[in-house]
């Protein structure tokens, strides 16, 4: 075993979105040294910074974990693919660059569960320190910051047919989502400078690489904690088939997200006891909210064909289009190669009897059967709804002690009735919006799930598990808590609770999803956390809570 030269202040384990912002607050002090270790590699690839890049990283083993769900009952046997980024920027660098913080209420609810420190006027500061926002400083944004934020550079008039369809239902058109209140329709606001993605490598690692205090080790397979005792000391991983270790005389910060920082702490023997036991890990602390509290975002790809109307199903399959979008981005950073996956976005009450919004659709001027197969020959657009506050709760855990070994993630969709309602009426709300007069002209056209689907209950819920699938937003699987409470991973602090210098700052510490997509608000948990890391260390309070 190899050890790594250098006296380390903090050891951060993930350069994803959370770790790119966590290394980058941390080593700006240059008396503070920071080792960063991420699992891929640089992201020297042209689909990290073109938009649609997604399209070729997702599923792609250079960038993409390659994960896969069990077989869920929810969703009627079927196991969905589970990607998650794997080169520094994280899921910031092959997710859908939608910008979006949530509901204020997700915040306050926080604090109501007794984590003071992460209500809404708690956390707004952190999102508006995190921003260079175009629509310049106020109450709500910031500017100067590491996190670009624009406007799409492309519209849709078949979009825009949808947003009017969706103002007869009685939705309000909003310019900006991220005020508090996300209830509306509008077109979302962007991840990207100019037309090219801006992940959290490019926004906060890359400036920060040529401060002689931060060093980065890519290709790095982090296998597990070094705990003497009872607190972290180190890392111990596999670079280039050596092992090394690296030790830390301050914290080791775990921003591997909700899958990675939870396979870590499990091979480390740190999680449910029993769940170790049989995978053949001695247990170094029985922690059982380790893997559980698993949520995340499915959604209901509904498809109609649609007539009259231009989609990106036909210009894909025009070359003379093809080619001119080529040159419209290459002179202009503009036109479809800029394009987030989606584009419109509603948010709305999958009934009367909710008390915010509770449903989110994505809107595509696209189609395809699923994710990495060719478009629809035929015009047609996607108009995906999901439930943002599932009530399902699901696992992830290791399948042994071999870090190469892929964990079981069970997701454990619909299984709640309450989220099979939801789905369902999400269905309804889909369908009604579909018959709008804007849209009329149009002749919508239901492809999936079909006009065979019934409208009672069991036949939408039935139809939900067949079309439903995930938006890629797992969170809560180390969950931030009171320390009275047996689940919780960490506390308000981000500090672990039951051993001395070790936190989690990534997004598998939320104690309940936010309602809207997810990567933003991992964003600020890594500029909060930060502070709280280097707040604790001044105090000399950085052991974990008791």
């Amino acid at each position: 075993m190899e050890r790594l030269e250098g006296d380390y202040d903090y050891i951060v384990v993930g350069a994803g979105t959370a770790g790119c912002i966590v290394a980058n607050r941390l080593s700006a002090d240059p008396r503070t040294r920071v080792l960063l270790l991420e699992a891929g590699g640089r992201d020297n690839w042209i689909w990290f910074h073109i938009p649609v890049g997604y399209l070729f990283a997702i599923g792609n083993p250079r960038a993409d974990w390659m994960f896969k769900t069990d077989a869920e009952p929810g969703l009627n046997g079927r196991a969905l693919n589970y990607p998650r980024g794997k080169v520094i920027g994280g899921c910031s660098a092959i997710n859908a660059m939608i910008s979006m913080r949530g509901q204020s209420a997700d915040y306050d609810h926080w604090r109501q569960l007794g984590l003071s420190s992460w209500g809404w006027e708690d956390v707004l500061p952190a999102f508006k320190s995190l921003e260079d926002h175009f629509l310049g400083a106020s109450d709500m944004h910031g500017v100067g910051g590491g996190w670009r934020i624009e406007p799409p550079r492309i519209e849709w008039d078949v979009l825009n047919a949808v947003a009017n369809a969706a103002t007869e239902l009685g939705i309000r058109k909003v310019p900006d989502f991220n005020t508090g209140d996300n209830e509306g329709v509008g077109y979302f606001h962007v991840n990207q400078k100019y037309g090219r993605r801006w992940s959290s490598a490019r926004g906060f690692l890359k400036p920060a690489l040529g401060r002689p205090n931060l060093r980065l080790e890519t290709d790095v397979l982090a296998d597990r904690l070094i705990i003497e005792n009872g607190r972290a000391v180190g890392v111990r991983y596999r670079q280039n088939g050596r092992w090394i270790e690296a030790r830390t005389r301050g914290e080791v910060i775990l921003t591997a997200g909700s899958i990675g920082s939870v396979q870590i702490l499990q091979r480390s023997g740190v999680g449910p006891g029993d769940w170790l036991a049989e995978r053949g890990v001695a247990t170094v602390l029985d922690r059982q909210g380790v893997g559980r509290n698993l949520q995340d975002h499915l959604q209901q790809r509904a498809i109609y064909k649609v007539s009259g109307i231009r989609t990106l199903n036909e210009t894909y399959y025009s070359l003379p289009r093809r080619a001119l979008m080529g040159v419209d981005y290459a002179l202009r950073r503009r036109g479809p190669l800029t394009m987030a996956p989606s584009q419109l976005g509603i948010f709305t009450r999958s009934d009367p009897h909710q008390e915010r919004a509770n449903i989110q659709f994505h809107v595509q001027p696209l189609s395809l059967d699923k994710f990495g197969e060719p478009l629809h020959r035929f015009p047609a657009i996607t108009v995906a709804a999901c439930n943002l506050r599932p009530t399902s709760r699901g696992i992830v855990r290791i399948a042994n002690a071999d870090p190469e070994a892929k964990p079981q993630i069970a997701p454990h969709y619909l299984t709640t009735e309450e989220d099979r309602q939801v789905a369902a009426n999400a269905i309804r709300v889909t369908r009604r919006l579909m018959r709008q007069q804007a849209l009329a002209p149009y002749r919508p056209e239901e492809y999936l799930p079909g006009p065979s689907v019934g409208d009672d209950d069991t036949s939408l819920a039935k139809a939900a598990g067949d079309i439903g699938t995930t938006i890629f937003h797992p969170v809560g699987t180390a969950k931030m808590g009171r320390v009275d409470d047996p689940m919780a991973v960490v506390d308000e602090r981000l500090r672990f609770i039951g051993l001395g210098g070790l936190r989690v700052i990534d997004a598998s510490i939320m104690p309940t999803i936010t309602s809207g997509n997810t990567n933003t608000p991992t964003a600020m948990i890594a500029e909060k956390g930060a502070r709280l890391a280097l707040e604790d260390a001044r105090a000399g309070a950085g052991s974990a809570a008791a």
